[in-house]
């Protein structure tokens, strides 16, 4: 597939979005609208699945199986290393259980122990909760005929959105699949679908709603609007429409530090806020402003996310790649 490096900038700015609400977050300030890079992955996982596999059809066990090679491993070892820093008190207000622990290791919402929230060991891994469900649910509705499965996948996403605000389930699976945000999935495929049959806006009125989206969430930063799924998926949506449309029309320059940060998103997201908690506890006592403590988090918490890409994601990608089942079988000649 032809790179798309206005979806590789998204992914960028909204990991470098979220790295500086935890930052902000973590050194006593303040700056709760990078949360919503959540909000523009999740529409970029729906445009990135619907559009791979309609250039790239693959079975619904193979999709399975190539999101799990691509998200687990290093997932998996972060976590490893937060579970080993609570045993030896680096993370006193950790509590762990076996229940939470497996539940984390294998993408089941868990209440967690330390404060009762619907959090996994790593916690910005609760979004990863979010994606294995997408992908079980988009899995299978590649065992339906072509025509059927966006309007499928839009069905049984707005029934689960539709029973949560009937019964207001309690349990943190049903809590967790009924929320109004798996709805962004689904936009995100809706999208894909646009762009493969070029029926996406102009470059005006992409770059609009660009210029809307960035204002609309400025605004909610700025006038302390309630930030939730409601007033930041629309942004969202908006956001990535306007990016692909501005790109379709030919007018994206190629910025080679934005793709490479775009490539290395998922690795920023999982591990910067071991640089942060680190950062944060190292100046505890100085008298060093909080802004500059998120400033240096946000700095520190992005390398060492580009380390790990480099030095850990990218080894184990390739090596799985030599021993999967992406090989392809011998030919019987």
């Amino acid at each position: 597939m032809k790179t798309l490096y206005g979806i590789q900038y998204l992914r960028a700015f909204a990991a470098l979005a979220v790295v500086l609400f935890h930052a902000a977050e973590r050194s006593g300030g303040h700056f709760r609208i990078g949360a919503a890079g959540v909000d523009v992955f999740f529409v970029i996982s729906g445009f990135i699945m619907w559009t791979m596999s309609e250039r790239r059809p693959v079975t619904p066990l193979r999709f399975v199986l190539d999101r799990l090679q691509r998200i687990a491993p290093s997932y998996w070892i972060v976590t490893a290393i937060m579970i080993a820093g609570a045993v030896v008190g680096l993370f006193p207000n950790m509590k762990l259980t076996a229940s939470h622990i497996f539940g984390s290791l294998l993408f089941i919402p868990v209440r967690s122990p330390s404060n009762g929230e619907i959090w996994p060991v790593l916690v910005q891994g609760w979004t990863l909760n979010f994606e294995m469900f997408f992908y079980v649910i988009f899995a299978a509705c590649l065992f339906l005929p072509r025509r059927l499965r966006l309007g499928s996948l839009i069905g049984v996403f707005a029934a689960f959105v539709i029973v949560g605000a009937i019964i207001h389930p309690q349990s943190p699976l049903l809590a967790t699949y009924t929320r109004p945000i798996i709805l962004e999935f689904v936009a995100g495929a809706v999208l894909g679908q646009l762009w493969l049959k070029g029926t996406v806006p102009g470059f005006g009125l992409g770059l609009a709603l660009m210029i809307a989206s960035i204002a609309g969430f400025a605004a909610i930063e700025i006038l302390g609007i309630e930030f939730n799924e409601v007033t930041c998926g629309p942004l969202a949506i908006a956001l990535v429409l306007g990016m692909v449309s501005v790109e379709r029309g030919g007018r994206l320059p190629q910025i080679v530090p934005l793709t490479y940060l775009g490539n290395a998103s998922y690795s920023i997201y999982l591990w910067h806020t071991l640089a942060i908690s680190m950062i944060v506890k190292l100046v505890a006592t100085t008298p060093i402003p909080s802004d500059v403590v998120a400033f240096i988090g946000m700095i520190l918490g992005t390398l060492l996310g580009v380390f790990a890409y480099e030095l850990v994601e990218k080894p184990l990608r390739n090596l799985l790649r030599n021993f999967s089942w992406r090989r392809a079988r011998p030919s019987p000649a």
